[in-house]
């Protein structure tokens, strides 16, 4: 297994076994390639001992946690993360364990992680690999089996039920049925878990197929997540879709299978709002007994997902701007000028808006063909260019404080630039300066406060 030689050199300075373990040998070995060049070391050495090495070959070393035996260093300009070997004592769905056991037998801490293919160690030194659990074996099959008893390894840490189906998804590793039924038992820990680690770990897998260029990894995550009974722990409203019927003539799945497609034919971009974009579904039905105006519901529904999974604000204004969007012209009637104000007005989403639109239209019928709403707006949008119309405030010919100076009444002047923009969406040969000033101050003098 390759090391920089930096690492190499560490390792012969240590009076002990040095190994890389984890996630970097995992792939080796299976030949998974990433940009990710982390790699977890380990040893039977105290963190106190490892640092006094690590510090003599020119390593920077930063956080030191005594209780863990853990090391965050930078080594030749890369980052490593080293622990010393030790057992673990959970109570259960805890995620921190309440004790640790410093220990020179490298078979008990293999048992302190999750699943035998993350626990192959590789001696640095002496250039081979230590295989304690029979994790080898398991890359070789491309199968993920726990390092102890299912109920034992996911009951001790909730989390481990989204890092399986994460780990599931990105490698292409498929769960034994142990280790399913074991996740199935303790789905609900992962009511335990804090949100800021659900939503990373969700995020992960909505874009599991960035990291070794698995296939549909996203959408394979995602599915587990439904088996094991961890989405309907996570995302409620969500899963209620699951068995929900929809009109058969466009549809060929359920509301959730439905929105698990469209993540799976979305674009990286727009993933998180194509799981959620239909979650309004369920709740109308259960109030009205149909989905209509499903798209204000989900908004809603989705912005309160957002603020409990602690995501950026940022992402959470866009997915609920997409989603209450997401049915606008889905028959193809709206009037052209409708369009061309609603690009000028979701400019900045506007393309994402598409990208959505496109998803689900693909995930009704796996139809991967081009969406005619998407067509028709993207021929607008095209003609919008060529008149030179401008698509956002920066393009528009004129500025607030010029409209000011002209007389519009500065309470006024960002309503007067909204429509002075939208006029422009209509027509692109309006947007010349002396015509704008003369259609603003026309409209918004002084007489209108």
């Amino acid at each position: 297994m390759p090391v920089s030689e930096k690492l190499h050199i560490l390792a012969e300075a240590c009076a002990f076994p040095l190994y890389a373990v984890g996630g970097s040998v995992r792939d080796f070995l299976a030949g998974l390639k990433s940009e990710s060049t982390d790699i977890d070391i380990c040893a039977p050495a105290s963190a106190e001992l490892f640092c006094e090495v690590a510090k003599r070959c020119g390593a920077r070393v930063g956080a030191v946690y005594k209780n863990t035996g853990t090391v965050k260093l930078s080594l030749g300009g890369e980052e490593y993360e080293f622990a010393s070997f030790r057992s673990d004592e959970y109570v259960r769905g805890v995620h921190t364990p309440v004790k640790s056991f410093f220990t020179r037998d490298i078979s008990l801490d293999a048992l302190r992680r999750d699943f035998k293919c993350n626990a192959v160690y590789y001696d640095i030194k002496a250039e081979k690999f230590e295989d304690v659990l029979g994790g080898i074996e398991d890359i070789e099959n491309k199968r993920i089996t726990t390092v102890a008893p299912s109920e034992k390894v996911f009951g001790e840490d909730g989390l481990r039920l989204m890092r399986l189906a994460r780990l599931a998804a990105q490698t292409g590793f498929t769960p034994d049925e142990d280790c399913l039924w074991g996740a199935k038992n303790n789905a609900r820990l992962i009511a335990d878990v804090s949100a800021e680690r659900i939503w990373a770990e969700l995020n992960a897998i909505l874009h599991a197929d960035e990291r070794y260029g698995v296939k549909d990894a996203h959408y394979t995550g995602l599915k587990i997540l439904e088996e094991t009974g961890v989405l309907a722990v996570i995302l409620p409203e969500l899963a209620l879709g699951k068995g929900m019927k929809q009109n058969e003539r466009f549809h060929s799945h359920d509301v959730l299978e439905h929105s698990l497609r469209a993540v799976k034919y979305a674009e990286r971009s727009i993933r998180f709002a194509a799981l959620l974009h239909d979650v309004g579904k369920p709740y109308c039905m259960e109030r009205n007994g149909n989905y209509y105006g499903h798209e204000v519901e989900g908004a809603r529904i989705s912005e309160n997902i957002c603020s409990r999974l602690k995501t950026s604000a940022k992402l959470k204004n866009e997915t609920v701007k997409l989603i209450a969007l997401h049915m606008y012209d889905l028959r193809g009637d709206a009037r052209e000028s409708k369009i061309r104000k609603l690009i000028v007005r979701n400019a900045s989403i506007f393309k994402e808006l598409l990208l959505l639109k496109q998803a689900d239209f693909t995930a009704c019928r796996d139809i991967t063909t081009e969406a005619p709403c998407v067509t028709k707006w993207r021929g607008i949008y095209k003609r919008m260019v060529e008149e030179g119309a401008p698509l956002n405030l920066k393009q528009l010919a004129v500025r607030g404080d010029e409209l000011i100076a002209a007389g519009v009444p500065a309470a006024k002047t960002g309503d007067a630039l909204q429509f002075l923009l939208e006029e422009c969406a209509l027509d692109g040969s309006l947007n010349k300066k002396n015509v704008l000033i003369k259609r603003a101050v026309s409209r918004f003098t002084a007489q209108d406060l």
